[in-house]
């Protein structure tokens, strides 16, 4: 063998071992949103629900999960606290200061934080759903709507309303045969609440499927029976969704997956339209729980690991689902 195959043999096969090791060292099961800050305040410990403010530039409402108090907090795109002018003589927000303790939220009066984790917002209200229900055991569910206060000068807020929700379909606490009642991705659409369900397995874990309700009436006397629109059968363990500001889309996060659904040529029943999935790398967007729109081709996701990501929809575009 002269030395000029030799060398030819050595090239081929230096390329080959850099493409084994390029294949295997890809990020597995999906792609990979952009972080763009962390969330580093402590009280703001495990981020359920997320809404875009529609009177404050650059603020976004978020929530805790269960075992919180009944408190809002507004942030922006950085991470950082959106703090009541007057009150930061006394409050630091992320970073410790001598003679200063670290605000804590909002306080919502009024309200009680049961399990929090939804949140969506519309011009009249801002709306927080108590429809976590992993036990699917509660009998309490409900949604409270709050007036969007001004975070540079309110300290508190207060629940306005309270709307009590039930589904027909579950005739027992907890559900012996399924447990399809827990919800954590609430949005709105021509006016009306929605509610997607993220399904659980009775012997633990979670189990591909979700429904789609509609909210129809808004009683705060007597509990709201929740109507079923839709159904999907694929989703696994949903936990946000948002419709588009122009409307014409529908964005749903769950732990694996996002999905994009255009709006349906009739009526409401999105999870049945065209859509489009994209595998998540679970490895980088971990226990993800909130998605919003924050312009029309611009998503942002937080997780419980308290990261913001953006995802970029014309970027998104040029990936194959």
């Amino acid at each position: 063998m002269n030395k000029s195959i030799k060398i030819l043999l050595s090239v081929v096969l230096i390329a080959a071992l850099i493409a084994f090791f390029s294949f295997y060292s890809r990020p597995k099961g999906g792609f990979s949103p952009e972080v763009i800050a962390s969330i580093t305040s402590k009280p703001i410990s495990e981020v359920s629900g997320m809404a875009k403010s529609i009177g404050y530039e650059n603020t976004y409402w978020v929530v805790n999960d269960s075992g919180n108090e009944a408190r809002l907090f507004a942030i922006n795109r950085e991470g950082n606290n959106v703090i009541p002018t007057f009150s930061r003589f006394s409050y630091f927000g992320e970073e410790k200061v001598d003679g200063k303790e670290q605000w804590t939220g909002f306080r919502v009066l009024y309200a009680e934080n049961t399990d929090w984790e939804a949140m969506t917002i519309d011009e009249n209200y801002l709306y927080v759903g108590d429809t976590g229900n992993n036990l699917n055991n509660r009998r309490d569910l409900g949604i409270y709507l709050l007036s969007e206060i001004d975070p540079t000068a309110s300290t508190q807020s207060a629940a306005i309303r309270h709307i009590p929700v039930h589904y027909p379909e579950q005739e027992s606490f907890p559900g012996f045969d399924h447990h399809y009642f827990d919800s954590e991705a609430l949005f709105i659409f021509e006016g009306s609440l929605y509610l997607i369900t993220k399904h659980r397995k009775v012997s633990g874990g979670y189990e591909a499927g979700a429904n789609l309700y509609r909210l129809d009436s808004m009683s705060e006397e007597e509990s709201n029976p929740l109507t079923l629109v839709d159904r999907h059968s694929e989703m696994l363990a949903v936990t946000g969704a948002e419709v588009s500001p122009d409307g014409q889309k529908l964005a749903v996060i769950s732990y694996t997956d996002l999905w994009v659904f255009d709006r349906p040529a009739e009526g409401d029943a999105w999870l049945s339209s065209s859509a489009r999935r994209y595998p998540l790398d679970e490895s980088v967007v971990e226990q993800v729980e909130t998605v919003i729109w924050d312009d029309e081709q611009t998503l942002l996701l937080t997780n419980e690991q308290r990261k913001l990501f953006r995802i970029d929809l014309e970027l998104l575009g040029e990936i194959t689902p």
